[in-house]
């Protein structure tokens, strides 16, 4: 009579990996955010559409502004949409999950490092900030009308400088989410990104500061000035802007910082 051998179940580990994880986690909060598509393109993009059709399209054609200037302000609009996105789709929900919800506590069990967590949560918030400035561009441009010396031929420029500005303002999204206590992300809002949009180099270009010396060298700690001049040196690569490559370096360098100082936070908030 043969013997039948009976196998000890694999451990959840073994049979999940965590790629799989990950994926999951990541395919959950796109889910949520198409969801929530129209209210998110309201609260992301409004402020952006609200400047191009007052700077871009009226003040213009009121002959209060040079009809060239709106080759300075649409890169600088579409680096505001795609910062503010990111870093609003990662700090608002953080701040939520871990003081009213507690659904960061149901992600933490999950068979994945902790870290891995906090690293699904700025993808998610990359992937909304990219949404954001894709709606904005086709819509500025047809409310602004021909913009001199706008070209898409650098279309990798554009998407590099978009995918690490993304990603930088996606970290700190992650440390501001997790080192910022709840009851004080809104005056984080009014403190730290209101100087950071009307100093970010947004609505008016960097090398325009050279009148200002002293502001000119204050802004460059602003990471929004990077994504904002990256932006006009791939699209607008007529006009003067800083050195694609210094901004490249510079967007890699805040991301490594911004996300090593976030997944701390992120694990001390996590296991506190």
């Amino acid at each position: 009579m043969s013997t039948l051998a009976i196998e000890a179940p694999a451990p959840a580990e073994a049979r999940v990996s965590a790629g799989r994880v990950f994926a999951a986690l990541l395919r959950r909060d796109v889910r949520v955010a198409v969801r929530e598509l129209p209210a998110f393109l309201l609260r992301t993009t409004l402020q952006p559409v609200m400047f191009v059709i007052v700077f871009g399209y009226l003040l213009p054609r009121m002959g209060f502004m040079s009809r060239g200037y709106t080759s300075a302000l649409l890169p600088g609009v579409l680096a505001l949409s795609l910062a503010m996105s990111a870093i609003q789709a990662v700090t608002l929900p953080m701040a939520i999950d871990f003081a009213a919800t507690k659904e960061i506590e149901d992600r933490l069990l999950a068979p994945v490092p902790t870290w891995l967590i906090a690293v699904e949560k700025v993808v998610s918030g990359m992937i909304q900030g990219l949404v954001s400035a894709l709606f904005v561009l086709p819509l500025a441009r047809l409310i602004m009308g021909p913009i001199a010396g706008l070209t898409l031929a650098h279309a990798g420029e554009v998407f590099a400088v978009a995918l690490l500005g993304a990603a930088a303002f996606s970290s700190l999204g992650l440390l501001l989410g997790t080192a910022v206590s709840p009851q004080h992300i809104g005056m984080m809002f009014s403190v730290i990104v209101a100087p950071m949009i009307f100093f970010g180099c947004t609505y008016y270009p960097w090398r325009g500061l050279d009148a200002v010396p002293a502001v000119k060298y204050a802004v460059l700690i602003n990471p929004l000035v990077y994504v904002a001049e990256g932006m006009r040196a791939a699209l607008t690569p007529g006009m003067p802007h800083m050195p694609l490559p210094v901004i490249l370096a510079m967007l890699m360098v805040l991301t490594a910082g911004f996300g090593a100082l976030g997944l701390r936070a992120f694990y001390r908030r996590a296991i506190g």
